[in-house]
């Protein structure tokens, strides 16, 4: 069976960058639309980016777009997220996930994603 894996948490200082990168197993990552989320203690889980399994369509939240960039490498079967300017709000932990793909762009629904990854923690702290 397939399965998503997160790596590339850690802890950052303010303004500082980090890249996490969602690799799969089992199952060809190209041909779903990949999400980001994030969950903080105490708040719900929020949707970060995606992108589109084909020509590779981004959207963005508001509160990342400019500071974040989603892309994919298929051959390594891996979606990355960099994140610079890194404020103390984005600590969570971070997970991807896969949604069939969609005509229109991609989606941050998260009931429309099936496989989650078991997520690792960004803590943005002096």
């Amino acid at each position: 069976q397939g399965q998503l894996v997160e790596s590339g948490g850690g802890l950052v200082q303010p303004g500082g960058s980090l890249r996490l990168s969602c690799t799969a197993s089992g199952f060809t990552l190209a041909y779903y639309n990949i999400g980001w989320f994030r969950q903080a203690p105490g708040k719900e889980r929020e949707g970060v980016s995606c992108i589109k399994s084909s020509a590779g369509s981004t959207y963005y939240a508001d509160s990342v777009k400019g500071r974040f960039t989603i892309s994919r490498d298929n051959a390594k079967n891996t979606v990355y997220l960099q994140m610079n300017s890194l404020k103390p709000e984005d600590t969570a932990v971070y997970y991807c996930a896969t949604d069939t793909p969609t005509i229109g762009r991609c989606s941050l629904y998260a009931p429309r994603y099936s496989s989650w990854g078991q997520g690792t923690q960004v803590t943005v702290s002096l």
